[in-house]
């Protein structure tokens, strides 16, 4: 389906059925899309109807794939969601940015670094091909560009001070991308928010905000730090909680 590509290309999510048994029509493939778009047909009207009420409940979900019986119409499903490629816009190449920048390569994100200081993004520092370099002469513009329509796209503010951080955040906050995060300490972080809400950014698009950045993990270090920050994007994509999977503790 060149439907397929559209979708992936505009940053949304949708859900692929594939009808894989039945007496008929396997093979057959049904493209629901977020905002209930519909393109293509398993074969039956019915079953058509009865599928997309079932996406919805799929695209609420945490599954990647699911397979469902419909005994009904004897046949099963592949319920496939369809999402961009993950996408990460590191903001600062300091010492954090560009430990972040790697484990989120390593991780499979399409990662973008950007720093105003040309010497930081030199290609030896960086040699994983998932890794984009742009320098920011201005930083407004250049987060912007980077970010994009914002959709699968998850942003990390770490930059060396409060003048870069408040230029990146008014670009972030307008792009309102899936995730976006700030690093430095409470007093930094609301400084800077404080800053945005003295702008006129609305309320509701600053309580996005993840700041300070990260999931509390106890991290010192630059590529702890840049752990837990990666580990909160990942939980925010997947949509958990970010919480230990241990049921129990020792005493």
């Amino acid at each position: 389906m060149k439907v397929i590509e559209q979708v992936l290309e505009r940053g949304e999510i949708a859900v692929l059925v594939t009808r894989v048994t039945g007496s008929q029509n396997v093979g057959a493939k049904l493209l629901v899309q977020e905002n209930g778009s519909v393109t293509g047909s398993l074969g039956d009207a019915d079953l058509d109807a009865v599928v997309v009420d079932q996406a919805k409940g799929f695209f609420a979900a945490r599954e990647e794939t699911r397979l469902v019986n419909i005994n009904s119409f004897d046949t099963s499903l592949l319920f496939e969601r369809l999402r961009p490629a993950p996408r990460l816009v590191v903001c600062g190449a300091g010492h954090v940015g560009a430990s972040l920048a790697k484990l989120a390569a390593f991780a499979g994100y399409q990662t973008t670094l950007l720093d105003d200081r040309a010497e930081f993004l030199k290609r030896d520092r960086f040699p994983e091909k998932q890794i984009e370099l742009r320098i920011a002469a201005d930083w407004t513009s250049a987060v912007r560009d980077a970010i994009g329509n914002g959709r699968g796209v998850c942003v990390a503010v770490v930059t060396r001070g409060h003048n870069e951080d408040e230029q990146c955040m008014q670009a972030v906050v307008h792009a309102n991308p899936d995730y976006v995060g700030l690093i430095g300490s409470k007093r930094r972080t609301s400084i800077v928010i404080e800053r945005l809400r003295e702008a006129g950014v609305p309320a509701e698009q600053l309580k996005k905000i993840r700041a300070p950045i990260g999931l509390d993990i106890g991290a010192v270090t630059p590529e702890e730090v840049a752990l837990s920050i990666l580990s909160e994007i990942v939980a925010e994509r997947r949509g958990a909680l970010g919480g230990s999977l241990s049921s129990w503790r020792r005493e």
